[in-house]
């Protein structure tokens, strides 16, 4: 009997193992990743602590980090830089999520939080507390953010649910395009007109950590944990539905609950991401897309890994900026595009944009 003749998978010499052994070796190395993920994480928040326009030693900022002695360096650290970091992971987790989330939903690989009206509805509701009611304050700009972002996505759900029929995928997107088309004519007719408003718009509208505090994060903290929580919650009914809404059902899942509660979670998310730092391009349009690659199309380990990316991308982006512009910065709306669009080319070159 030769040697390939005792080779089997049962034995594990040569073999792949069984599959329930194959499936158990998966999960522990998407498990360990996601450790990695975590530990990259801390790191580059690190790096976002300890790099910025004024050049502060790294042993000055450990010492300062953990006991605030009232220094220049312990200001700037504990005044600018840690709430700005904080908003970063607040945003990241809220925009990677949304997108990951929005993709899943509508079964478009191409889907982005603000298919659904979302980033302009929240547009709009800055433009109108800029232009109308004189608000001049970022953290009088996020209340509104947010309400535009809950309005529109009330509106497209409206629309897509018009008729004999609820809403489905297509129609939600048909209909988050018109929105989007009457809230894009709106805005521009607004600021065209009022120039005050254009001026403090357009810093508003390039997407920004700087210039935050940690009023904001407190802010938006409760909506991206509640909006964390629905999406997550989702993540098995969302496995089902990506066979199709037939089998879903057959399957048990009720396709209109998750499909409401998931727009709910989306517009929670990116609701409150954009009221915080502003319209932030390519970060949930890539990373669902990353998070994939790595861990197949299993909506519980793309949601949780897209979780963690995306903060970690935002984060980079931003000390990349503060690199980059020295001695001042590039914002990070800007350094995510030129990031991003790279990267989601590459990712369509390489025929990853499917979601089975």
């Amino acid at each position: 009997m030769s040697v390939e003749s005792q080779v089997t998978p049962e034995n594990g010499v040569g073999g792949s193992g069984t599959p329930s052994a194959r499936r158990a070796a998966a999960a522990a190395l998407r498990s360990l990743g996601l450790v990695a993920a975590i530990a990259a994480l801390v790191v580059i928040a690190l790096l976002s602590v300890w790099v910025g326009t004024r050049d502060i030693p790294f042993t000055s900022t450990w010492s300062v980090l953990w006991h605030n002695d009232g220094s220049d360096a312990a200001v700037i650290i504990h005044a600018y830089r840690i709430p700005r970091t904080l908003l970063g992971l607040l945003v990241g987790m809220a925009l990677g999520l949304s997108g990951a989330l929005m993709q899943a939903l509508t079964r478009n690989p191409l889907a982005d939080p603000g298919l659904l009206g979302v980033s302009l509805g929240a547009s709009t509701g800055v433009v109108v507390a800029i232009g109308f009611l004189g608000v001049g304050t970022a953290l009088g700009y996020v209340w509104f953010a947010f309400l535009g972002a809950a309005a529109a996505s009330v509106v497209v759900y409206l629309l897509g649910a018009s008729g004999r029929t609820l809403a489905t995928p297509d129609r939600l997107v048909v209909a988050g395009a018109a929105v989007t088309a009457v809230l894009y004519a709106f805005n521009y007719a607004v600021l065209l007109l009022n120039p005050r408003a254009f001026d403090q718009f357009r810093f508003w509208t390039v997407g920004a950590l700087a210039g935050r505090n940690l009023d904001i994060a407190y802010v938006i903290l409760p909506f991206v944990v509640v909006g964390l929580l629905i999406a997550l919650g989702l993540a098995p009914s969302l496995n089902a539905l990506a066979m199709g809404d037939q089998l879903g059902r057959a399957l048990g899942v009720n396709v209109d609950r998750t499909r409401v509660l998931g727009a709910v979670a989306v517009m929670l998310l990116c609701g409150a991401a954009t009221a915080a730092a502003g319209p932030i391009g390519f970060v949930g349009l890539v990373v669902p897309h990353v998070a994939r690659f790595v861990v197949g199309p299993d909506q519980r380990w793309v949601l949780a890994y897209s979780t963690l990316l995306a903060p970690i991308l935002l984060i980079g982006a931003d000390v990349l900026g503060r690199v980059l512009g020295a001695p001042g910065e590039v914002q990070v709306g800007i350094v995510t595009a030129f990031l991003g669009a790279p990267l989601f080319i590459a990712l369509c070159r390489r025929r990853k944009l499917v979601m089975l």
